[in-house]
């Protein structure tokens, strides 16, 4: 798509532009249009498959499309922060025993991966040598496997067990065996909110920072799958795919010490807790459920369990 278009939002008081993050006349327009005082740039490609079937499109979106976004940011002068979100998956794999600090190699053997990689560096050329004399903030913020209602991305484990749900066939399970670092999409959101409110007042938060959940959270894909198959109310027929994912990389497990010392920040929902609150949103939604009304109802909820550890340490203080 060229250029941008308005667009009905399912939230009234929110207006949605939709367009080709990769046309720079369009998001200068986009960015003039908003004049946003923070950006949250999560604009792209976003599964290893698409990546695998379409390159260029992937390197022009998540390369090029981050470069316009810092440049119509650089032109236009309104905003102050900027948080901009690649993945786990832009570190150099080196094996499956390593927790991946934000100081480590980045790499990237598929073309998802290595444009993810490509944005990282693309951030870091604009935050130094090009925003930071603006007063503009720039971070990258890295977290993968995510969960969460109104994920309908193809390739993806979730949306594809809710789809064969609905439509009453088979699971079709590439890598069953594939440990990976789940986490319900809320857990990082709240990450990047906490990091943007630190930019505004200190530019040092202007860097990378892990966001991912607690190592007993990594679980292989076939766990997963059972889990979802156990709340999901009938049956769910899996197959497993005759071949195993090209670049199937080992366990992408970060540390985020960072955010956590620094931040103060915590994956609020666990595992079990993510699975609950994502198989409620799409059983919602099936039974014609408003999706925003559910959406703010879990945030809400989030939100609350989010505050309590924090309350509960004051009052120990008091």
């Amino acid at each position: 798509m060229t250029g941008f278009s308005r667009r009905r939002s399912a939230d009234p008081e929110v207006e949605s532009i939709q367009g080709d993050v990769a046309d720079l006349a369009a998001v200068r327009a986009a960015v003039e249009r908003a004049r946003p005082e923070v950006v949250f740039h999560m604009a792209g490609r976003a599964t290893v498959q698409r990546g695998l079937e379409d390159p260029v499109g992937t390197f022009a979106a998540n390369v090029i499309g981050t470069a316009n976004v810092l440049q119509a940011v650089r032109e236009s002068g309104h905003p102050r922060v900027v948080v901009s979100v690649t993945t786990d998956k832009v570190y150099l794999d080196q094996g499956s025993e390593w927790a991946y600090r934000e100081d480590d190699r980045l790499g990237g053997a598929d073309p998802y991966s290595s444009s993810k990689a490509c944005q990282e560096l693309v951030a870091s050329a604009f935050r130094e040598s090009l925003l930071a004399d603006r007063g503009i903030a720039v971070a990258t913020v890295r977290a993968g496997n995510v969960i969460g209602g109104g994920d309908w991305t193809e390739g993806r484990l979730v949306p594809g067990l809710v789809r064969a749900a609905l439509a009453g066939t088979p699971l079709v399970v590439r890598a069953p065996d594939a440990v990976r670092p789940w986490q319900h999409v809320l857990n990082p959101l709240l990450g990047y909110l906490l990091l943007a409110e630190r930019m505004w007042e200190d530019a040092t938060f202007s860097t990378a920072w892990n966001f991912g959940p607690d190592q007993e959270d990594s679980r292989p894909v076939a766990w997963i799958v059972e889990r979802l198959r156990a709340r999901w109310p009938g049956e769910l027929a899996v197959e497993v795919a005759e071949r195993r994912p090209l670049h199937e990389s080992a366990v992408p497990r970060v540390d985020s010490t960072r955010a956590r010392t620094r931040l103060g920040w915590r994956p609020p929902w666990d595992l079990p807790a993510a699975i609950d609150a994502t198989v409620d949103w799409y059983l919602g939604h099936r039974d014609g459920r408003d999706p925003l009304a559910i959406s703010l109802e879990q945030i809400e909820r989030f939100s609350a369990e989010a505050s309590a550890p924090v309350a509960a340490q004051a009052d120990s203080l008091a």
